[in-house]
């Protein structure tokens, strides 16, 4: 079998999941099972691992890359993929991993360890230390590689926001002035201009902890994690306060109304309808949006530059540093039954070469991980991403990607969800959240409260 490098693979691969035969289980070894998200804003991956797919199989003889698109949000994405997981003759040879999800997988067993190949490919190098973090379990070893990551702040339509009165451009120096500067949208539209979209609820997922909640929590002193403790958090101030923005966003019609709050497909119809509509003042949402606005993009958007703006989310009272964001970011990482790791960790490597990893950010909007790609002038010259995105990673905070936190996550959003439907006030969301935390990781990994 011949396996040479095929540069239009990399690209691919470089920004998708790929899943393929498990030893043992009859499956050709010569063959690699493609597993990926295609859904909403997320277009890119599609139309490169069909690219990858051509130019891989005609580069290595006997190989064959079969390609399976998931449409579905991400934590359905990742349930099918579970499943595929624990069939030996599904399991995946390579799969698009969400970075938070690696210790979860690690100790279900899904993933194999990449050491070894990680230590003698010659372009590890050219990923930060911050990066060999979020793809290093627990147990110290590397279990993917990151493809890219991404900021999260304040987009705002600058002819809405002047229409408004609110001076542009627009760096609100605590929540109080965000919420000022949605009711002053609030009362020169009405219910023609959603003034400030806050994601919460469940049927959004992760979208609504981490877009949502979270880039409350970190703008207090608080966090969902002690790192210095080893312990999760409970009893906090911030927690509360964070809830109780929720509570105002929500009880003074200033977001979505419930109903459409509560649809998963929210963050989607936000960026391809009610921002380019100019529907939508003001989003809590990310870095990434560009993507769906580019000629390329699932709805593309020429005049996106000229009406849209992006602001960081300051700090709950404008305390240091200012402002706040989260990071998150997909990965590869290798499939524990994978019939031949040494050719899934081939495929691996073409997907990140340089040259591809430059198109999926590009395509994606992505903010590069590796140095030679972030440096390059192709990269910067066609990058939709904005300036001030990539400022934020200098005060950008991670989730605790522990093996409990999906679970963790779910509990916030269902204390969200409580505080918008006004089924509970923040205290009583705040509460039954500390008692379903001390259920999900035990009270001797508590503290506080």
């Amino acid at each position: 079998m011949k396996r040479a490098p095929a540069a239009a693979a990399v690209l691919l691969l470089a920004a998708l999941p790929a899943a393929a035969g498990c030893e043992g289980s009859g499956r050709d070894p010569g063959t690699v099972k493609v597993v990926y998200q295609d859904f909403g804003a997320f277009r890119a991956a599609d139309a490169i691992m069909r690219t990858v797919k051509e130019e891989f199989e005609a580069a290595n003889e006997g190989v064959t890359v079969e390609l399976h698109p998931i449409e579905a949000p991400a934590e359905d994405y990742q349930t099918q993929v579970n499943l595929m997981n624990q069939s030996a003759s599904e399991a995946p040879d390579i799969l698009y991993e969400d970075s938070f999800t690696i210790n979860q997988d690690v100790e279900a067993g899904y993933l194999h360890p990449l050491d070894e190949y990680w230590d003698s490919w010659e372009d590890a190098g050219q990923y930060s230390e911050q990066a060999d973090a979020a793809v290093t379990a627990r147990d110290g070893s590397r279990y993917g590689v990151m493809l890219g990551t991404d900021t999260r702040g304040l987009w705002y339509n600058r002819t809405l926001l002047e229409q408004a009165g609110v001076e542009v451009p627009w760096e609100p120096e605590d929540w109080d002035a965000v919420l000022d500067a949605a009711r002053a949208v609030q009362d020169e539209f009405g219910d023609d201009v959603t003034a400030f979209n806050l994601f919460g609820g469940t049927p959004a997922g992760e979208v609504s902890s981490m877009q949502g909640f979270q880039m409350l929590l970190t703008g207090t002193p608080d966090r969902l994690y002690d790192e210095e403790a080893g312990r999760w958090v409970a009893g906090s101030q911030g927690f509360v306060d964070a809830l109780e923005f929720y509570d105002t966003v929500y009880s003074e019609g200033l977001s979505l109304d419930t109903r459409d709050m509560l649809n998963a497909n929210a963050p989607t119809l936000n960026l391809e309808e009610r921002m380019p509509q100019g529907e939508m003042a003001i989003s809590l949402d990310g870095s990434w949006a560009t993507q769906t606005w580019i000629e390329d993009g699932a709805s593309p958007w020429p005049e996106w530059e000229e009406e849209m703006a992006f602001t960081a989310m300051p700090t709950q009272d404008g305390s240091a540093p200012g402002a706040t964001s989260l990071s998150g970011g997909w990965t590869l990482a290798m499939g524990a039954q994978t019939a031949d790791p040494d050719l899934a960790w081939e495929v691996m490597a073409m997907a990140l070469s340089k040259e591809n990893a430059t198109e999926f950010a590009v395509r994606g909007a992505q903010i590069p991980v590796r140095a030679d790609v972030a440096e390059s002038e192709d990269y910067q010259e066609r990058s939709p991403i904005v300036p001030e995105a990539n400022e934020l990673v200098d005060v950008t905070h991670f989730r605790p990607a522990y093996g409990e936190y999906p679970r963790v996550s779910q509990a916030v959003q269902q204390a969200t969800e409580s505080v918008l439907l006004g089924d509970a006030t923040p205290e009583e969301a705040a509460a039954a959240y500390d008692a379903e935390l001390e259920e999900i990781v035990g009270a001797d990994q508590v503290t506080g409260g």
